[in-house]
């Protein structure tokens, strides 16, 4: 029996991404492992391409900025006083702010710091940037109950719920 990409399978593919001049963005070092259909793993655009791949398959999607991390927006720079924020604030450090519903968050970036401002950037890094996906189908099966009860594939990482103790 042939297995293709399904809903509810446990899909892993060996990936690269990269941008719009062929510069790599992610060379995809480990296989990316997820459970498909629709569960969030993925963009939509990618999955929709994977449904009904066999494994062996090639697949490559180039994805537009609404696609894939956004479209950049201008008013996720602020300039804010150099007083609200600790004292060895410095570019590429990140903060976090909570939406009025008290539950979203959102991620900014430390771009620039003079005397009086702080620069921050709320886009995420890759918005307004179109990227290619490019993968092979190298492994698919069925995902077992835990696993759509988790809404992904359990790793060796979830038995402890730490990170490991990988070094990069």
């Amino acid at each position: 029996m042939s297995t293709v990409v399904a809903k509810d399978h446990i899909v892993t593919l060996d990936y690269r991404v990269t941008g719009p001049q062929g510069e790599l963005v992610d060379a995809g070092k480990k296989p990316l492992v997820y459970l498909h259909g629709g569960y969030g793993a993925l963009f939509p655009v990618i999955e929709d391409g994977l449904d009904g791949k066999a494994r062996g398959a090639a697949f490559r999607v180039e994805l537009q900025p609404h696609e894939a991390y956004g479209d950049f927006d201008p008013a996720l720079i602020r300039r804010e006083p150099r007083a609200l924020f600790p004292e060895d604030v410095a570019p590429g450090r990140v903060f976090e702010q909570r939406g009025p519903d008290g539950e979203d968050i959102t991620l900014f970036l430390v771009t620039e710091v003079d005397d009086d401002e702080i620069t921050l950037d709320g886009n995420h890094p890759l918005a307004g940037v179109p990227l290619v996906f490019s993968c092979i189908v190298t492994d698919i099966r069925p995902a077992t109950p835990e696993e759509l009860d988790e809404g992904g594939p359990l790793t060796d990482d979830d038995d402890d719920g730490e990170d490991g103790d990988e070094e990069d």
